[in-house]
């Protein structure tokens, strides 16, 4: 499990991090969502070990990851600017990472060559940018870590690609136990493969839940009142709401049957509930409608 809890850095002054908290549940997938400049990065430096903190506890297993050499050994990590040698190439940098992980697989590395199909004694700064992140998966999966960190991992993939990392990345997670963390703004992406998600902003975790919590937790409604009604009633807890000929769409902050229930006793002629996705839970969590895209005449 990874914890952290009331988390501050401040660096000359501006404040990163302000009492961040978060747990990542062993053997999970944890998606950290949060709009530019809100902190994600800075905390992920912290998780490795890169940055000590000026308050607050991080843990990985219950261990402190400062200046905790054996804790690093077990975790891997994928940053959005991957760093390699200038002149080196996947089999110079596989030696490096051999030499800090006790438990990288030379059987792994061999059967991943086939999957990523690169020449492994071409120098990576020749690669394109997909191919370099191909390349940075290859070795950190070949490592075995216990805890995986990726920010904007797949970023450069194209789609086959991606949909093949992430089917390692999840086997790693059933079958070993591996515990992975990902910062990305592919929020339709991450739908598809987080068991929890953590919206931060301004240097804060809002809030962080089981995806499928967040889900029931606020719900979209498709609404015809009747006899034409142009008014939301407004005893109602709408967070948003838009309207379309005579459809109103409303989103609300409760489950879809409490949602349906308010709305009964105005007799609507129509009432239908859709999902939301990831990417509406997160516009509207950090502000609803003033946070979503603007329309600027000139």
């Amino acid at each position: 499990m990874i914890a952290v809890k009331n988390l501050v850095k401040r660096f000359d002054g501006f404040t990163a991090l302000d009492g961040t908290d978060i747990t990542v549940p062993a053997g999970s997938v944890y998606g950290l969502v949060g709009p530019n400049g809100a902190g994600k990065s800075t905390l992920i430096r912290h998780l490795t070990g890169v940055y000590r903190q000026d308050e607050g506890e991080i843990s990985l297993g219950g261990e402190a990851i400062w200046e905790n050499a054996a804790l690093k050994r077990r975790i891997a990590v994928i940053p959005d600017d991957w760093y390699y040698f200038t002149q080196s190439n996947i089999r110079d940098m596989m030696r490096f990472y051999r030499g800090f992980y006790p438990n990288f697989s030379m059987e792994r590395y061999e059967k991943l060559k086939e999957v990523f199909a690169i020449d492994e004694k071409r120098t990576i700064r020749r690669l394109s940018k997909g191919m370099q992140k191909q390349a940075a998966f290859w070795l950190a999966l070949s490592c075995m870590p216990d805890y995986l960190i990726l920010d904007e991992p797949v970023d450069g993939l194209d789609p086959v690609m991606r949909r093949q990392v992430w089917s390692l990345v999840m086997g790693d997670v059933s079958q070993r136990g591996t515990t992975v963390l990902v910062s990305s703004h592919n929020l339709r992406e991450l739908e598809d493969v987080c068991d929890h998600v953590g919206i931060m902003d301004h240097g804060k975790v809002l809030l962080e839940r089981s995806l499928a919590q967040l889900q029931d937790n606020m719900v979209k409604l498709q609404v015809v009142l009747e006899n034409g009604g142009e008014v939301v009633p407004p005893d109602l807890p709408v967070l948003h709401a838009s309207r379309i000929g005579r459809i109103h769409t409303l989103i609300m902050r409760m489950n879809a049957e409490e949602a349906t229930a308010r709305l009964a006793v105005y007799n609507p002629m129509l009432v239908d509930a859709v999902p939301l996705t990831l990417e509406e839970i997160f516009i509207y969590e950090l502000g609803g409608a003033d946070y979503a895209v603007k329309d600027i005449v000139l």
